[in-house]
């Protein structure tokens, strides 16, 4: 089992930079590949970025050159999503996701889910 949690969600002004982390315990066997979701209101969820045990890394293009996926080393303990010149449209609640199938992150399925986190951009 894998207990995910995520933490640095909250409210930044357009432009601005939030830095979301994602704290994986529990059996890191279980675990090659992690993500990023997000689903705003009244909207479906949205895949953000992925990252691999190999390291590679995914992004939607509606984030790309402005959000980072990284990991603190190859188990995968702690997934950040930093994200900069943020816009309205990123508000959301954004979720960690993790899995041992890459596969499954990408396509929504994974096993483990984080509880969110808010992000709102707003001025």
């Amino acid at each position: 089992q894998v207990l995910l949690v995520e933490s640095g969600g909250g409210l930044v002004q357009p432009g601005g930079s939030l830095r979301l982390s994602c704290a994986a315990s529990g059996s890191f066997f279980s675990i090659n590949a992690m993500g990023w979701y997000r689903q705003a209101s009244g909207k479906e969820r949205e895949l953000v970025a992925t990252i691999t045990r190999g390291g590679s890394t995914n992004y939607a293009d509606s984030v790309k050159g402005r959000f980072t996926i990284s990991t603190d080393n190859a188990n995968l303990n702690t997934v950040v999503l930093q994200m900069n010149s943020l816009k309205p449209e990123d508000t959301a609640v954004y979720y960690c996701a993790a899995d041992l199938s890459f596969d499954a992150v990408v396509h929504g399925g994974a096993d483990y889910w984080g509880q969110g986190t808010q992000v709102t951009v707003s001025s």
